[in-house]
Order: C-alpha cells, then structure tokens, then sequence
C-alpha cells in the first residue's frame, strides 16, 4: 500500500520496537529517521549494520533504548559524537551496546530471512567478541568436529528501507550498491520503504533487486529521502553536509538546535531531549 512518510511511520512503527533501517553507504532511509524523531519514538532497539549520522540523530533525540551493530562512524569524518554522549554520558538517556562483526550481522539477517532460529559462521576467530557479547556462542559441528560461532536470527519489528522506485502495486526497484536491505525486509514483521518516485512501470536495470509488494508492508514516496547519503542514478552524496554534521553533533545546545531548524522545523517538537529526560548539561561533548 502506497502511504504518505508521516501515516507510514505512524502505523507501522511503536515505542519499544526493534527497528531495523539498512542502506550502505547508499539508499540510506534518513528521512524515515527523522520522521521518527518527529513522531517521538521512545525505547527502540536500533538495528544496523553500519549506524551512520541518522542513527547519531535518533540517539541524540531520545529515540534509542538499544544499538545492535557492527561498526558506528561519520562515514570519512570521524566519530558519531551523540552515539558517545549517550555510552559515555548517559544523554540524553543510556544506550545499549550489542556488537557483533559485519559478517555476524549479515548472517543474522540471512537466518531471519530464511526462517531459521541461528546462523553459525566463522567470522569471529582470534576477537574478543565472543566473550564480550552475550549472542555470540560457540558451536561445534557436528560432521568435522570444527569450533565455530552461532548468532541468533535477526528479526526486526519493523525493517525501513529506501530504494529507487516502485510501481503502483508496491513491488519496489533498487540498484547500484546494495547491502542487506533485502535480508532485513524478508526478515522483518513489517517493512516500510521510501522510494524516490512511484512509476507505473518497473523498467529493468543492471544489477537490480526487486522487492515483490507481498514483503512490503507499506510504500512512501520520498524523494530525496537518502540525502546527505545518495540514490544512485538520481542525486550525489553530499560529503560537505557529513563534514558539517562533525560540529553541529559535538555539542548539544547546537545539536538541539539542529533538531528544531533541520527535523521539526516551524511545527517545534514535543520536548528537547534535555527537557524530557530532565538532564543537565554539564557535559556538553563526548
């Protein structure tokens, strides 16, 4: 079903959902994430397998309970300075680590997607990881006697993705650089999914995916929905945004500023983070 971004949001996403918003480097659902934040999510186990500057928003505005990753960072900048905040600082509340290595988290959503209850992997010889985080547990096989890791299927509440197009019936059209946005959608319970246009159409293209309409729960045009990442075939990243993000995160007051400028706009929001979690602000960087 095609719905606009704010209704999508509404009906498909719930405080204390595990949601899963996946993109690398490309077609990442940043809009979806603001959206987020504009409805006042609370509780959410975050799920990505690179948690990037929308996931640094969602944090920083109160949405995170829990991150499950496997690697966090302003692609080519640096750190996520509200991700630190919220580890180091507790603001505006405490975040949750569950770390896991790319291999772990791609896995865990091919099980989920296959209906399986764990995948096993040897993706974590030699780190400390395994004694670190709590899903990861040694298995031995059965036919050769090898140690190898097993982690948990990943099953999201709800899986948000954006791609290129879709067509009227809701199959939705994605290409260039892809990760694992069609894992986290099979494996999801519900899937929502931005896309640049709706077309009457789906022309085929080189290297595409297509994600039939029955895994999709709702569709939301939203172009430009990936910015500052990019659409391959519509727009360019936009490195200076990323650069800029570097110092608009590293302090709160202009973070928060950020949120009512960038995110809320004209319309204000239901409570700086600082108001509703009652925080002070002694800490101001991370």
């Amino acid at each position: 079903m095609i719905l606009p971004l704010d209704r999508a949001v509404a009906e498909l996403v719930r405080d204390g959902d595990t949601v899963a918003m996946e993109g690398f480097t490309h077609l990442i659902p940043v809009e979806a994430g603001h959206e987020v934040i504009r409805q006042g999510r609370r509780d959410l186990t975050l799920v990505r397998m690179t948690p990037d500057i929308v996931y640094d928003r969602m944090i920083g505005a109160g949405c995170a309970r829990k991150l499950v990753f496997s690697w966090g960072g302003n692609p080519g900048v640096g750190s996520l300075h509200r991700f630190r905040d919220a580890v180091g600082n507790g603001w505006p509340r405490p975040l949750e680590l569950e770390e896991h290595s790319h291999a772990g988290m791609a896995n865990r959503y091919a099980a989920g997607a296959a209906g399986l209850p764990f995948a096993v992997l040897r993706g974590y010889a030699g780190t400390d990881l395994v004694g670190r985080t709590p899903t990861i547990k040694p298995i031995t096989c059965p036919f050769t006697g090898e140690e190898l890791a097993a982690v948990p299927a990943l099953n999201p509440d709800v899986a948000i993705v954006h791609a290129q197009r879709a067509d009227r019936a809701g199959n939705v059209q994605m290409w260039g650089i892809t990760g694992v946005q069609k894992e986290a959608v099979l494996a999801a319970d519900r899937a929502l999914v931005t896309v640049e246009e709706v077309v009457d159409t789906l022309e085929p293209v080189p290297g595409q995916v297509v994600l039939p309409s029955r895994v999709v729960t709702a569709v939301s045009p939203v172009p430009g929905g990936a910015r500052p990442s990019y659409a391959h075939g519509y727009y360019v990243r936009d490195n200076d945004a990323y650069r800029a993000w570097d110092a608009v995160s590293r302090d709160r007051d202009r973070f928060t500023a950020w949120l009512d400028d960038e995110v809320f706009g004209a319309a204000g929001r239901p409570g700086a983070p600082d108001r509703a979690h009652g925080e002070d602000r002694e800490e101001q960087t991370a």
